[in-house]
């Protein structure tokens, strides 16, 4: 269509924040000939999807996100070009390993196969494949219906049933119900303890837990070579081609400061919109905003190793990500504990060693290692010697390859991210509550009450993670109210 001038508007629309949700929204709309502007605080673009030198010179760190079960699963990502962009993904041959002090299978292993996976679980092989094989057969209908707000009505009643069924009970329940043996019933746990929160809450832990294994068995758990920064570099030279502009150092404070356009779509917390869209909002959305629910945080190290991990376990040194946390019951009440405010003296770990497989991390001979564990929100507490307690348990003389450590706790990464609220790295308590309130009860989560101001971040369906999918639904929801400025 043809474009007609407006110098009243300066832009179909703006972004703020500019996390993979900020910048699948500014794609997609770009992508449909809206001229987009997205406005970032921090001096580089990406959100949760950075990386930078953080310990010695030429060891590359992934400073939030690393590694990205949700990303080759989105439809969003499956759209873009990013490979004509520089992004590789790399597969590791175990996507996760769960080692055990003790019993005849030292460590659970999760492989791309649902089948193979079975086969290492000893007498839980045939519970595990009657578990997910429906669910892999059926795992393209059921990315589309849970990758998004909550279809109603749905397209595939029927895969979606099998998935709920399988979920409603906790992860405890859950993991206790479907396995009889530890190593089947410590890896589900492991799985669910993403979700950040107790595992005996019922739905939300299981559902969380069993999206992310079903993502691994169908699409892997992959990580780009050269740092999670690949992914916003792919995003952002998405966007460049489809005309969007984009702006670093720029914390906005209210949306007056903003250039004028049709519509204004945050990439934030729900506190954060509050507050720059003011009273632009009514007093009662915003005391709703205010009262969203964020859970514990975390506190991350990051190494510069002088080898790679020496696990006791030949599973844990061929996997991507390792589960360090032994078993079901040690699970429960360390994610118990930093609900409950309680510093674990024995927390989950959960790490990654990109550097295993991607030689671009680290100098020749090297390693990288990226290790966090749950705790209060808001905690200062130094837990470098809990988690390395954890990882010598499993990995003995661990601590004699350490070369540097870098650490992150919760303060440190609401600096470095203002809608990190207290440590909250995945954009909010995802209980039954807030599971499909996100971030408040609407019909259109996406949409406000200002018919031009909307909200797609992980604080929206379909929640935390690397897949833009949040700001592709708001940006649908922007443009199904909208039309750009230059369009007949």
């Amino acid at each position: 269509m043809a474009r007609k001038s407006q110098s009243s508007v300066e832009y179909d629309a703006v972004i703020i924040g500019s996390g993979p949700n900020g910048l699948g929204a500014a794609n997609t709309l770009a992508s449909e000939g809206w001229r987009v502007l997205v406005v970032e605080s921090h001096e580089t673009p990406g959100g949760g999807a950075r990386s930078a030198e953080l310990t010695l010179p030429g060891f590359v760190h992934d400073t939030c996100s690393a590694i990205h079960p949700m990303a080759l699963a989105s439809p969003l990502f499956q759209s873009l070009p990013l490979a004509e962009h520089g992004l590789e993904w790399i597969h590791p041959e175990i996507l996760v390993a769960h080692p055990f002090d003790e019993g005849d299978i030292p460590a659970a292993a999760m492989l791309k196969s649902y089948e193979e996976t079975a086969a290492g679980l000893g007498d839980d092989a045939a519970a595990y494949r009657r578990l997910f094989g429906p669910l892999v057969q059926n795992a393209d209908a059921l990315f589309g219906e849970l990758l998004g707000p909550l279809p109603m009505p749905p397209k595939h009643p029927i895969a979606l049933t099998q998935f709920g069924l399988r979920v409603l009970p906790s992860a405890l329940a859950a993991a206790r119900r479907y396995f009889c043996d530890e190593p089947a019933r410590a890896l589900f746990a492991g799985n669910a303890a993403h979700s950040v929160m107790p595992l005996d809450r019922p739905l939300a832990t299981s559902a969380i837990g069993m999206m992310l294994m079903l993502a691994g068995h169908v699409h892997g758990w992959p990580f780009p070579k050269g740092g999670a920064g690949k992914i916003t570099d792919a995003l952002v030279g998405c966007l460049k081609r489809f005309g969007g502009e984009i702006v670093c150092g720029w914390r906005v404070k209210t949306l007056d400061e903003l250039p004028k356009a049709r519509a204004y779509l945050f990439d934030t917390a729900p506190s954060i919109l509050a507050d720059v869209a003011g009273d632009r909002l009514p007093e009662g959305y915003r005391r709703r905003l205010k009262r969203y629910r964020h859970g514990p945080g975390i506190f991350k190290i990051d190494y510069a190793l002088s080898e790679a991990v020496p696990w006791a376990s030949q599973a844990c040194r061929r996997a991507g990500t390792v589960h360090v946390g032994g078993t079901l019951d040690e699970i429960v009440i360390s994610e118990r504990e930093a609900w409950n405010g309680i510093h674990a003296e024995k927390p989950f770990v959960l790490a990654t060693q990109q550097s295993v497989f991607d030689e671009t991390r680290a100098p020749e001979g090297k390693h990288t290692f990226w290790a966090y564990c749950h705790v209060p929100s808001g905690s200062t507490v130094d837990m470098t010697e809990a988690i390395e307690n954890q990882i010598e348990r499993f990995a003995p003389g661990f601590r004699d390859c350490i070369l540097a450590r870098h650490t992150m706790n919760c303060a440190d990464f609401e600096r470095y991210n203002p809608c990190l609220i207290g440590g909250d790295v995945v954009g909010g308590v995802a209980d039954w509550r807030q599971l499909f309130t996100r971030p408040v009860a609407r019909w259109n989560p996406y949409t406000t009450p200002a018919n031009d101001i909307f909200i797609g971040s992980a604080s929206t369906p379909p929640g935390g993670g690397v897949h833009g999918m949040a700001g592709y639904w708001a940006a649908q929801a922007v443009m199904s109210g909208h039309r750009p400025a230059g369009h007949a």
